[in-house]
């Protein structure tokens, strides 16, 4: 069979990705709480059908720097995850629904219960984001000062994930028989008990919803760390990359795949979709300027402060026309590894002042622009690379992005026989090619 590109599509707020998307007379403002327009934005990558609409979280909101915070008002006012895909599964019927969950801050049982009750609700189209979050906003609203350490957490997040499986294969997929006759509602010994104690959580139950249509709901993660990378290898089975060019994000493509066998896992186990964050026009020159005009938006103290909270330092009192001294950065990061290193690369390599590096940085790739044709153009190339196995679009502002993405790029995608005409199947796992999960139990038992 033909190797088909996979899209998701990447959503926060509702109205658009970029940082004064809120601002732009085309979105609209409220949309981040407006179940109806959100309704209507994943009927939208449904026509165009996408593989995933997925909506990014924190479980808090900022108390401090409210001055760039007002500007910038990035998950200061969003609905909780699962509880907006639960609404937005009854407006579609194929696409699937993603949503962020942090290991740091919940309990197994919990979210294995949420996520296979919301794979139930769906029929086969739910994916849990893992996550372990990286902001002390967080930290604090779960009663500790800050975030453990960056490896600490990964160590608790990759026990969390185990035993959410062990959760998600409590029944056999035939245990709920039904059997009037006998009086007989489920089969005893084709429920699978979990007995755990480990490091970070102690367990002894069962999961009280039968095992959901896609056997496990697709596992996402984004960590581009060493430790994040070896746990993605392990457990996930959709991977979002950062990577800037396509010559690393083929290494990195590379990379990961070959941790897979270790696992004992196939490369067509994990899907790899690459961060395309876009702007679309007419003509190429439409696209800059549209561009151009958002950037154009950004207000001085949210250029400073989104440059500052990912290298994880103060640049409140710095000169913007001067470049900044090192010796005020930390030497790593304890948060998001993969931007904090895309910065300094820059600043090592350019020496560019603060307001030059605000205004060109963009956490994670370059946005592209262009026409259809042009964005299509790179899409193929990563592709056909093999540099990813499909793309998690970033749409500026939206609706209008998205709109016209499925007016100009899916169409032209579809010609170029790099993406479906239509679903085939009818599951998550179905349009990602991913296998359905054994359960381990039966598995052991065989």
């Amino acid at each position: 069979m033909k190797r088909m590109m996979s899209l998701g599509m990447l959503t926060g707020g509702g109205t658009g990705n970029h940082p004064a998307a809120w601002m732009h007379p085309d979105t609209n403002a409220g949309a981040s709480t407006d179940i109806a327009f959100l309704r209507g934005l994943v009927e939208l990558a449904e026509r165009g059908k996408f593989d995933l609409f997925f909506v990014a979280d924190t479980p808090a909101a900022r108390t401090e720097n409210l001055h760039a915070w007002s500007r910038f008002p990035m998950f200061m006012n969003v609905l909780e995850p699962v509880t907006l895909l639960t609404a937005l599964a009854s407006a579609t019927s194929r696409i699937g629904l993603g949503g962020t969950v942090s290991t740091s801050f919940s309990e197994p049982y919990n979210v294995a219960r949420q996520f296979a009750s919301l794979d139930h609700v769906t029929a086969g189209r739910a994916a849990w984001n893992v996550v372990t979050s990286a902001n002390d906003y967080a930290a604090r609203n779960f009663g500790q000062a800050m975030l453990p350490p960056h490896a600490l957490r990964y160590e608790r997040a990759g026990e969390f994930v185990d035993l959410v499986r062990k959760l998600w294969d409590t029944w056999d997929d035939d245990a709920f028989i039904r059997d009037r006759d006998r009086g007989l509602y489920f089969d005893p010994a084709r429920m699978h008990v979990t007995h755990h104690e480990g490091k970070y959580f102690k367990l002894d139950g069962a999961l009280n919803v039968a095992r959901s249509p896609q056997g496990h709901p697709v596992i996402i993660q984004a960590g581009a760390s060493e430790t994040g990378l070896d746990l993605a290898a392990r457990t996930a089975e959709v991977v979002f990359a950062s990577a800037s060019n396509p010559d690393d994000a083929k290494r990195n493509y590379d990379d990961l795949k070959g941790r897979l066998a270790k696992y004992g896992r196939a490369p067509d186990d994990l899907k790899i979709l690459a961060g395309l964050p876009i702007v679309l026009g007419r003509t190429q020159a439409e696209a800059e300027d549209k561009a151009q005009a958002l950037q154009d938006m950004i207000h001085p103290d949210v250029g400073r402060f989104r440059l500052g909270t990912d290298l994880e330092a103060d640049l409140s009192d710095l000169p913007l026309d001067e470049p900044i001294p090192l010796h005020r950065l930390p030497k790593s990061a304890n948060q998001h590894k993969a931007f904090f290193d895309g910065i300094m690369k820059i600043i090592r390599e350019e020496n560019p002042t603060l307001r030059q590096l605000y205004l060109r940085y963009e956490r994670g790739r370059k946005t592209i622009k262009g026409t259809p044709s042009q964005i299509a153009d790179v899409m193929e190339a990563w592709f056909t690379s093999q540099a990813c196995d499909g793309f998690m679009m970033q749409f500026q502002v939206l609706p209008g992005g998205l709109d016209d993405f499925v007016a100009g790029v899916v169409p032209e995608l579809q010609r170029r026989g790099l993406f479906r005409l239509d679903y085939a199947g009818s599951t998550l796992r179905d349009h990602l090619g991913l296998r359905r999960p054994e359960n381990t139990n039966t598995r052991s038992s065989g």
